[in-house]
């Protein structure tokens, strides 16, 4: 059989046959594949220089994280899931993302996202400060900073501006601006007695001052107006040296707006000064229940919109965060939401900007234990029951599989997370004949009771699944979901984009994005 293979082909390559002498030539996938591979060849290196550079990460986001996302979006839009492309998805370049850290086989995202900023890799916990220091060290931290990327494009002459959905203190938009041994530091009152380390919200107030930072929009308030002072929504905020952080970086010529009627109202032509933007007073609200506050998208757009006025051009992260929240939470609905709203601001950065002078980066800091049961049917709801597959047609036959304790499944679950299906005991629980009562086991400690832990799946309802508060069912029980350490990926389009190729360490984005606005014409 091989032989006579071998020799079909032989003739078709004699003869000088092209692919679409083959009998499944007029086969729509084949003939979609053959359209794809015109499209690769066609491409040529764009080695401009980038006038523009736009990161944009999804906290959390890893290829799970966004294979959940492309088929909620595809089904959500009357399709089966699997084919749906997102905007990100037709970038030409792509590579994997190592994202270890110097002490972390799994990450967390305060070097991840330092890496994006400083181009080196550190340790778990501390952001844009080298592995010489430990953790929480404050004496050790002012002598190992490093030069961040937005302080090198700003000495350049280009604006500087961070848009995120979680707290501007919060790891990953920190990490653009701010510098410390512990990333927790987040206001004055966080700061233990006897260290001298700058907390991080007065850290984007000098960088702002300092015209480091032009535009800044996200959540976080409470750490940047002080208990004495009301915010736009009655609350107070949690600064003990009395400082109004907010309005000292909106000065006398910038604007500070706190709700979705104040955001609407900025003149992106004509402000002046810095564009300070805190809708919330810890992370800004799920795109689920989001109400009074502008989405990614919309802060995307007013951020290209008002740091594109300057000639030199300009660096943008655009931070989705809470994918990550909601990961950690077991809770995959609103991850799929946040994730597609991300994708929105993606197609937004497209569509505002010219690949010929702009680098756009699509990216994860790292990844999540979320994994993908099977064998479910095309079509089977991502949030929801894994039903059969279908031998005789295309969408699945609307019946769960069952697994052996005959239960549904899910098609989505996590390896750990609040979800689990094994459930603390609080009181005794019988033994393995169901005849005596089990006491607790003595942990290393003595003294200590370790918790018994026991459980078993329930006959779960397609409805039930895909209610939008649903934790996803887990095995190891914990409090909060752990992040992974596996590889993310990036999509890059635009200038020195086709240098992003193969599997890289995560630094190495920082790098390219510096070479493409570097790089000589």
């Amino acid at each position: 059989m091989k032989f006579g293979l071998s020799l079909s082909i032989l003739a078709l390559s004699a003869a000088g046959a092209s692919a679409q002498d083959v009998p499944q030539a007029s086969n729509q996938w084949y003939e979609d594949a053959q359209a794809t591979l015109e499209a690769m060849l066609s491409r040529e290196p764009n080695t401009n220089r980038a006038k523009n550079v736009i990161l944009l990460v999804a906290d959390g986001n890893g290829v799970a994280s966004n294979y959940a996302t492309r088929l909620f979006t595809g089904q959500q839009e009357g399709g089966l899931g699997d084919d749906y492309v997102q905007p990100h998805e037709a970038f030409p370049n792509l590579a994997l993302i190592k994202t270890y850290t110097t002490n972390g086989q799994t990450p967390d995202s305060a070097p991840t996202a330092a890496a994006f900023n400083s181009g080196i890799k550190a340790k778990n916990d501390v952001i844009n400060v080298t592995d010489a220091v430990a953790v929480g060290d404050c004496a050790a931290g002012a002598a190992e900073e490093v030069t961040l990327l937005s302080e090198i494009v700003a000495e350049a002459g280009k604006s500087v501006g961070m848009v995120s959905t979680a707290r501007l203190t919060h790891a990953t938009p920190a990490a653009v601006y701010g510098r410390t041994v512990d990333r927790d530091f987040e206001d004055d009152t966080l700061i233990p007695e006897g260290c001298e380390q700058a907390d991080l919200a007065s850290q984007l107030a000098e960088q702002v001052e300092a015209g480091v930072i032009d535009l800044a929009m996200g959540g976080g308030r409470q750490h940047f107006i002080p208990a004495e002072v009301t915010d736009a929504e009655g609350g107070t905020g949690s600064r003990g040296d009395g400082r109004n952080l907010a309005e000292e970086m909106a000065g006398e010529n910038g604007i500070y707006v706190q709700t979705q009627e104040e955001f609407d109202a900025i003149d992106t032509a004509s402000v002046e000064g810095p564009v300070i933007g805190l809708f919330e007073p810890s992370h800004m609200q799920y795109e689920a229940d989001r109400s009074g506050e502008p989405s990614l998208a919309e802060m995307t757009q007013a951020a290209i919109e008002v740091l594109s006025r300057n000639e030199d051009g300009y660096y943008l992260l655009v931070e989705a965060g809470r994918v990550d929240h909601a990961n950690h939470a077991g809770n995959l609905a609103r991850t799929v939401r946040d994730g597609r709203a991300f994708a929105e601001a993606i197609a937004m950065a497209d569509e505002m900007t010219d690949d010929a002078d702009t680098l756009i980066v699509v990216t994860a800091d790292h990844d999540h234990a979320l994994q993908f049961n099977g064998y479910c049917g095309r079509g089977s709801d991502i949030t929801g029951l894994c039903m059969e597959v279908d031998p005789s047609g295309i969408e699945h036959t609307g019946n769960p599989n069952v697994a052996s304790d005959g239960m549904p499944y899910t098609v989505a679950g996590y390896l750990n997370g609040a979800g689990s299906v094994l459930v603390e005991q609080v009181d005794e629980i019988p033994d393995a004949d169901n005849s005596q009562p089990t006491e607790p086991d003595v942990g290393e400690a003595e003294g200590e009771a370790q918790p018994l832990y026991a459980g078993s799946r329930p006959d779960l309802t397609e409805e039930e699944a895909t209610d939008i508060d649903y934790l996803q069912q887990a095995l190891v029980p914990m409090p909060s979901e752990t992040h992974s350490g596996t590889d993310v990926a990036l999509y890059a389009k635009g200038p020195w984009a086709h240098l992003f190729d193969g599997t890289i360490e995560q630094n190495v984005i920082f790098h390219v994005m510096n070479h493409a606005m570097n790089a000589e014409e």
